[in-house]
């Protein structure tokens, strides 16, 4: 009832957390867990299926409840309402709810082990946000961040490596500055894919400790 009262606020008087309300203890604000987690992931669904396939709560709540699935470690249950909450959002929403929706089910996809489909998917998001946001825009680049992590975990090194070092750190560094903390994961990932290269040569073992 908090969680409803919470959105109710958000869009009557602009005021309240909206539907975070769903995901976290009203009042020490901490995240739900496990079977309360879902039985409020349930909740928030049922709260908003009556309403339109129009309305963004109706959105929110599919990806509400998909993502309580994933949270307590079942993912097969959440693939199919994350798939659901894509159709929604391609049918009606705009192309930055498409992405989220993409970007929640390509975790979901990694999770159940389809990892070639979610490299799929992965790719598709961030060639999204980069034409919707522009390489200067963290969206793009914590999304170029995921790609990079899922092209070097899939074994595809030499495309991760270029990804990061020719576009992504570069554009952190200039966008978000040297200290923040995508830019730092951005040096983390660069430094490691350096060091485990089949064959480093002096240069790249130079480049990763810089």
């Amino acid at each position: 009832r908090q969680a409803e009262m919470s959105v109710k606020e958000i869009e009557e008087w602009g005021t309240g957390e909206g539907i975070l309300k769903w995901q976290k203890c009203f009042d020490c604000g901490q995240g739900f867990h496990g079977p309360v987690h879902l039985a409020l992931g349930w909740a928030c669904w049922k709260t908003y299926l009556g309403r339109p396939e129009t309305s963004r709560l109706r959105l929110i709540g599919l990806a509400v409840l998909g993502g309580s699935f994933v949270l307590i470690g079942r993912s097969a249950e959440a693939l199919p309402v994350l798939e659901a909450n894509l159709a929604l959002a391609r049918r009606y929403w705009s192309k930055g709810d498409i992405l989220i929706a993409q970007t929640n089910l390509s975790g979901c996809l990694d999770l159940v082990g389809r990892h070639a489909e979610a490299l799929v998917l992965t790719r598709e998001i961030y060639v999204g946000f980069l034409a919707t946001y522009g390489i200067s825009d963290e969206r793009t680049i914590t999304s170029g961040l995921t790609l990079a992590g899922t092209l070097w975990y899939q074994k595809h090194r030499e495309e991760a490596r270029l990804l990061v070092r020719d576009t992504l750190l570069p554009a952190a560094r200039r966008s978000l500055g040297s200290d923040d903390d995508v830019t730092l994961k951005l040096d983390q990932l660069s430094a490691n894919i350096l060091r485990l290269t089949d064959r480093p040569t002096r240069d790249d073992l130079l480049e990763a400790e810089t």
